[in-house]
């Protein structure tokens, strides 16, 4: 371990943080690796690999549905990864968890169960002017059904909810709140628990994506007082394709399922099927078993370290990497304001966002670079891209150095 990683608040723990992901020891384009696309996805440590391998090798079976001992142990396992999702989540039982293919999937049961079959022509969904796709279209995709309507949040030029403005949007046609917890694109940690409080003086329910929140600060779903939130495991250290909606019991219990098939059913003829009680109302078909069992581990992972270590590390590092590159002339940083997480985005004058990640990647540093899946934010800054760095729990000073090299790099070909 280096002096720069010594320094980091993380510690000692550092080191043995980077040991757990060895894809961050190789090089690229003959460089070492620097990775800083972590708001689009995470690595994976080798406790979370090795979870799921041993599940793998002693324990796989399909679950639910058997009586022999692999399948009810593979149930066990995942009941308790279920368990552990309730417990990361402060949640008031495991029968709030619904296991889904991640935070898109979440968000459109929500849309598709809870609110669709409440819109009637004239109605209102609010969204926010950061949110990610995947919180925009599937709302887009009911009111157009419904003839209801889209409204949004305006936001401040540092990447601020215009909370002020909240009150006046909610109004008795207002069937749902939708609302990042933390951008994608500018790190702001936004007052969710604020804006509950107020869509609830107007009885209106509040869906909260979660997304690009859990890896970075504890999440705690009865202090927020939300209704829904959703995640991916994926952006949490854990595997693809398995993710979480929490919803609050009672809600839950109100909503039809989407999608049928499998063990969400509790009779089945050709003349009627009935219903599981949820979470299995939710659940059609055989479940992602060994990526929940993998969620589960990357939570002990997380956790293990400590919010308030994870913290300070990253806004060290986030600290750095805005002052580094402030100094690279033409550079803008966009989403300013206070108590933001590790993400930078950002465009350099007379250079193409995506020309500027192509650089970067020769010196081996990747980064992210595009719309970011959130394009009415980029209408909203006048620009059709930026690059984003985004850090996570293993990243370095020396990774910030080396993306500040690359990007004035960058700047010194298409300035000169």
């Amino acid at each position: 371990m280096n002096a720069r990683e010594s320094r980091s608040p993380l510690g000692p723990q550092l080191a043995a943080v980077r040991e757990q992901f060895p894809i961050l020891a190789q090089t690229a384009r003959g460089k070492p690796l620097v990775y800083l696309d972590n708001a689009a996805t995470t690595q994976k440590p080798l406790a979370v690999l090795d979870a799921m391998r041993a599940f793998a090798l002693r324990d796989y079976a399909n679950v639910h549905r058997g009586v022999h001992l692999l399948s009810q142990r593979a149930t066990d396992a995942f009941e308790a990864a279920r368990a552990r999702l309730a417990a990361f989540l402060h949640a008031r039982s495991a029968g709030e968890i619904v296991f889904v293919r991640g935070a898109t999937e979440a968000i459109n049961l929500v849309a598709q169960s809870f609110v669709r079959p409440r819109l009637q022509p004239g109605d209102e969904v609010l969204v926010t002017a950061m949110e990610h796709h995947a919180n925009i279209v599937p709302w887009q995709m009911v009111c157009e059904a419904t003839g209801a309507r889209l409204r949004v949040l305006p936001m401040a030029d540092d990447g601020a909810l215009a909370l002020d403005a909240l009150p006046a949007l909610l109004t008795a046609r207002t069937r749902m709140l939708a609302v990042a917890h933390v951008s994608n694109v500018l790190g702001t940690v936004n007052d969710v628990a604020r804006i509950v409080r107020l869509a609830q003086a107007h009885g209106v329910p509040v869906l909260v994506d979660g997304a690009q929140a859990v890896a970075h600060l504890p999440v705690d779903v009865q202090a927020l007082g939300c209704d829904f939130y959703a995640f991916s495991g994926h952006k949490l250290y854990g595997p693809t394709g398995v993710g979480v909606l929490w919803g609050r019991a009672e809600r839950l219990a109100d909503m039809q399922p989407y999608q049928g098939g499998g063990d969400m059913i509790r009779t089945v003829s050709f003349e009627r099927t009935t219903y599981a009680d949820p979470p299995a109302r939710f659940e059609a078909g055989t479940p992602h078993i060994i990526g929940a069992i993998g969620l589960a581990a990357a939570i002990d992972f997380v956790q293990g370290l400590g919010w308030d270590a994870i913290a300070a590390h990253e806004r060290a590092l986030l600290e750095l990497a805005q002052e580094e590159l402030s100094h690279i002339p033409g550079l803008r940083i966009y989403g300013t304001v206070a108590g933001k997480i590790g993400v930078v985005s950002f465009n350099v004058d007379g250079l193409h966002a995506h020309d500027l990640g192509t650089i970067v990647d020769t010196e081996g540093v990747a980064i992210r670079a595009g719309h970011h899946c959130a394009m009415p934010l980029m209408q909203r800054y006048g620009v059709a891209a930026m690059a984003r760095a985004s850090l996570g729990v293993y990243n370095t000073e020396d990774d910030v150095h080396a993306l500040a090299r690359a990007v004035r790099k960058a700047h010194a070909m298409f300035s000169a």
